[in-house]
């Protein structure tokens, strides 16, 4: 018997971290059953944070309903969050999802329309402590499950959560199998990657740097939206 269509629609906006959208695509587009729809306020190009654009598949208004949702991260949720038409969407496809899913910050948006209240949750490292602003409990893992509703850390991390996924629907093997098809086999030339395995300064400096003033925004346009 051939297998179900499993509908996963990705929420786009301006300013979107493209390997946020691209990792897990790229690994559920090969899972048995899946259909993709990248879904925008318009039909327009979607300007990334790479200098490159994609197109979306669909607009708001003509997007199936999600099976999975999955809303990526970027510094563009900031906006994003004070955009009607995308909550609502958000929480209009949530709301019928048999899974409710983001990486990185993409939990802000999911959070603001009303999916993340009493769960425990995660998304990248320098924006943690800002989940309490939608209602969600910080647990810090790289992936975190609870119910049907699936969160994970910053950009990288949206891969390993897919396969998750994978394997929660289709089995191991199946999951198992994507891995091997994409050759996902980590072996980075150094240890670091989160808070926990540099120097404190290293941390602090990219803080200073970029993130600081980036949670800054998040927290306003958080405030704002309330």
């Amino acid at each position: 018997m051939a297998d179900q269509p499993i509908q996963i629609v990705f929420l786009l906006f301006p300013g979107i971290t493209q390997l946020d959208f691209t990792a897990p695509a790229q690994a559920l587009c090969r899972m048995p059953g899946a259909r993709i729809a990248g879904a925008a306020a318009s039909l327009a190009p979607i300007a990334t944070d790479s200098g490159f654009s994609i197109v979306p598949t669909h607009d708001f208004a003509s997007c199936p309903a999600a099976d999975i949702l999955c809303v990526p991260g970027g510094h563009g949720i900031a906006d994003a969050l004070a955009d009607p038409a995308t909550i609502a969407f958000a929480a209009r496809q949530g709301e019928g999802a048999q899974w409710v899913t983001s990486v990185c910050t993409g939990a802000f948006l999911i959070g603001r329309a009303g999916l993340l209240r009493g769960r425990r949750a995660t998304t990248h490292w320098a924006y943690t402590h800002l989940l309490p602003l939608v209602g969600a409990v910080h647990q810090p893992a790289r992936i975190v499950e609870d119910d049907h509703v699936v969160t994970c850390g910053g950009v990288t991390s949206g891969l390993d959560f897919t396969l998750t996924l994978i394997a929660r629907l289709k089995g191991d093997m199946v999951a198992q199998t994507i891995q091997l098809a994409i050759e996902y086999d980590p072996a980075p030339p150094f240890t670091g990657g989160h808070p926990d395995r540099v120097p404190a300064a290293m941390t602090a400096a990219l803080k200073a740097r970029v993130y600081d003033a980036a949670a800054g925004r998040m927290e306003a346009a958080l405030q704002a939206a309330d």
